[in-house]
């Protein structure tokens, strides 16, 4: 059975869209991110920047296997903008991403339908507007070993073509490396079967 081992983000924040309908105006932006904190700090750039905008919407969903999301309509009426923009998210497959539209009210009130149609629409050019990738989902482990091994443990890296994520050499050795999901379970046979070499895995 094949493992799922890959995820699509986008590369880096896209240009700035813009999206009009009877007089109001719809500016869409789309971010990567990795926690709750970025989107609040994107969020606050976003309201001094658009400082006279009355509503900024957005959704964000993080995370590969256990994904969290939220959804925010910002004094639009329930569901008529923080949802849209989710479901192009969803439609994109894409996560560890932010879509924010931010809206200057033309004056003319559009209804909940013309609402939805205006988020959705904004927020599908944000994400277009932004270079979409993908990614593998990796798994940390710690090595640990005496300095006399250290050949062995760096051909197996050398071998399976291991990043390492950083080393702490000294008497007793620690090498931090990141595995490809679908490598794992080989990985951690390879080491596991070393006299003297432990391997752990770490809390992503």
């Amino acid at each position: 059975m094949d493992i799922l081992d890959t995820y699509k983000t986008i590369k880096s924040s896209g240009k700035e869209v813009l999206f009009k309908d009877r007089n109001s105006k719809f500016y869409g932006y789309a971010f990567p991110i990795k926690t709750e904190e970025d989107v609040k700090n994107i969020i606050s750039e976003l309201k001094k920047q658009h400082h006279t905008a009355r509503h900024h919407c957005y959704a964000w969903q993080i995370g590969t296997e256990n994904k969290r999301y939220r959804s925010n309509d910002d004094g639009e009426p329930s569901n008529s903008a923080g949802q849209p923009i989710f479901g192009q998210i969803q439609s994109f497959e894409i996560t560890n991403v932010l879509v924010v539209i931010v809206r200057y009210f033309g004056g003319v009130k559009l209804g909940v339908g013309g609402l939805i149609n205006a988020y959705r629409t904004s927020a599908a050019m944000a994400i277009e507007a932004s270079e979409i990738i993908e990614k593998t989902i990796n798994k940390d482990f710690v090595i640990i070993f005496e300095y006399k091994d250290m050949n062995k443990v760096m051909r197996i890296i050398k071998d399976y073509d291991l990043k390492i994520i950083k080393q702490e050499l000294e008497l007793s050795c620690k090498i931090y490396i990141s595995v490809r999901k679908k490598f794992v379970d080989k990985i951690k046979d390879v080491f596991s079967s070393l006299y003297e070499i432990k391997i752990k895995e770490l809390e992503n």
